[in-house]
């Protein structure tokens, strides 16, 4: 029901109402919007852009976007599958398709509903920043899926995916008749992720040879306004076996003495000459529908704005790495205690929230190392328990009450001597009291304060369609400020835990940044596959927490120093 019917370019079965029907070609498309399909095709119908099924999805009673990939996965006629989702209902069984697919054709999304405007306010650091927006965009990540932002990119990249062999190599070549839109195309390759070709000296000499003497040999090749059909065919031939370009983008600004058609179809007779990806930049309407129509009948595709160029040969890039790079294996982890942990979280099932004391002993068992300390009742204790430790220590109020310890004048740090821990201890105890009366105060952790490291934060949020969504960043008090963070759903191979790393920020700063010491980035990837496995063997915790972790130099592991764990309610 709410849907508008399907199309099949290859059957001619047409069970809708949109007016036109498109071309044949190798595009499935799906969509849970039936006003979506229509209004696509009305803008596609005559462009020459080829599909193989339309499918509307409506209220997805029995057929969801799940099945319906899995489907035009198998097609023989579909070379590319192009969605747009509003709501995906079984995440996990989503992604385990998605997984499949993408290692033989590849799958390019539209998500509707990114904002999280409406998303409730939640108790940790992990939560705040882990909306359900995340979960869909780790989850697309991790599937092999192209993202884009808009309805016209996803129409490009489908058509450049499908028109085109995937590049070898992120370095392209522009060959144009106008400085300005080269200039703003060269701009998105740059942020696509892409580079400018450097040309062998060679390449340019044989370019010299035949167009004007005032071109540009460089990249990009500018041959100036009055590039003629047959300046194209030189410098494309010659560009295109350069070793060092992997994509070319040929641009046309039309000019009143110059053929768009002309210069089209020297494009294409090159372009079928090769097998590195030919793409072309015509800016205009009127002048170059004719030239659109030759290039795509001929599967080059043709683009009218140069910043349309960028994401389209940045996805198909971005594809190619997929699908040459290694699955990864999920670990089999040792030292793993589940009966142990199991036993502490039911002392706490009518709570709502573990603090660090019991959490402590939950990342233990699963092989979390911890910071060194203990829980002291008395003050007295507190100072016995920091002799043993070492000064300088830390002392953080233990209470069921009380989550947001620093909120309630909780924690204390560089103590350096028992009379320290005497006078901290007393202030904690009584800045607690005064600013939360009704809290039942059990005493304090005493733990060894650490200062050499890096700080950083892991941890889950249980995500109502993916399940647990994990989280690495920049930790300490500034995480939520700074929203340097990466997300993967668990289960995380040890590759995607790297990748998580890499994502951020801190992931440079972790590598040595600027002559710094290396951290141990080994020891948190170990961190994180603990922590989601934790979150895989209870779902009865919403949330979980470290931080920070403290990021030793490389070699010598890493520390959890503050811990907190949310229950389902």
């Amino acid at each position: 029901p709410n849907c508008v019917g399907n199309m099949n370019m290859y059957t001619g079965l047409d069970t809708t109402f949109i007016k036109g029907m498109p071309a044949k070609g190798g595009i499935g498309f799906l969509s849970q919007s039936g006003a979506l399909c229509g209004g696509i095709v009305d803008h596609i119908v005559n462009l020459g852009i080829g599909f193989s099924h339309f499918i509307s999805l409506g209220n997805e009673v029995d057929v969801n976007e799940t099945n319906i990939i899995e489907y035009l996965g198998k097609d023989e006629h579909t070379r590319v599958i192009a969605a747009y989702v509003e709501a995906i209902r079984d995440g996990r069984k989503f992604l385990e398709v998605c997984r499949q697919v993408t290692r033989k054709k590849p799958i390019v999304i539209l998500k509707a509903g990114c904002t999280d405007a409406g998303a409730v306010a939640v108790s940790s650091h992990t939560g705040s920043l882990a909306g359900s927006y995340e979960a869909y965009h780790a989850a697309f990540q991790q599937g092999g899926l192209i993202e884009v932002q808009t309805i016209k990119q996803l129409l490009n990249v489908s058509m450049a995916l499908d028109f085109q062999l995937l590049p070898k190599g992120k370095k392209v070549a522009l060959i144009t008749n106008a400085g300005g839109p080269a200039a703003l195309v060269s701009d998105g390759i740059a942020m696509a992720g892409l580079e400018m070709a450097k040309f062998e000296r060679n390449t340019q000499i044989k370019l010299r040879k035949k167009l004007n003497p005032a071109a540009q040999v460089t990249n990009p090749v500018d041959m100036l306004g009055g590039a003629n059909p047959i300046d194209y065919h030189h410098a494309l031939e010659n560009v295109l076996e350069d070793k060092n370009v992997d994509s070319v983008v040929s641009i046309l600004v039309p000019q009143a003495l110059v053929n768009p058609v002309g210069v089209a179809k020297a494009i294409v007779e090159e372009a079928k000459k090769t097998a590195k990806p030919v793409l072309s930049f015509f800016m205009g309407s009127v002048s170059v529908r004719e030239a659109r129509r030759v290039l795509h009948d001929n599967k080059v595709p043709m683009l009218d704005f140069p910043v349309d160029i960028g994401p389209m040969l940045g996805a198909m890039w971005q594809y190619a790495e997929y699908i040459s790079s290694e699955k990864g294996n999920f670990v089999d982890l040792k030292g793993i205690h589940r009966e142990k942990a199991n036993d502490i979280l039911n002392e706490w099932k009518n709570q709502e929230s573990i603090g660090e004391a019991g959490t402590r002993s939950i990342l233990q068992a699963y092989g979390i190392p911890i910071v060194q300390g203990g829980f002291a009742e008395k003050e007295e204790e507190a100072v016995k328990l920091a002799a043993k430790v070492g000064f300088p220590v830390a002392l953080k109020v233990v209470s069921r009450d009380i989550l947001h310890k620093s909120d309630a004048g909780g924690i204390r740090l560089n103590l350096r001597s028992s009379k320290d821990v005497k006078q901290g201890f007393q202030e904690i105890m009584h800045v607690c009291a005064e600013r939360q009366p009704n809290a039942q105060i059990e005493g304090v952790l005493v733990e060894k304060m650490m200062h050499n490291g890096q700080e950083v934060i892991i941890g889950m949020k249980h995500d109502p369609n993916f399940g647990p969504l994990m989280m690495f960043g920049m930790g300490g008090v500034y995480v939520e400020l700074m929203k340097d963070v990466a997300f993967r759903i668990a289960p995380i191979t040890r590759k995607g835990a790297c990748q998580m790393i890499e994502q951020t920020h801190v992931g440079k700063l972790l590598s040595g940044y600027r002559g710094s010491v290396p951290a141990d980035k080994g020891a948190i990837v170990e961190c994180i596959l603990r922590l989601s496995q934790i979150a895989l063997d209870f779902p009865q915790i919403a949330e979980i927490e470290i931080n920070p972790l403290l990021a030793l130099r490389e070699g010598n592991g890493a520390l959890a120093l503050d811990c907190r764990i949310i229950l389902n309610r």
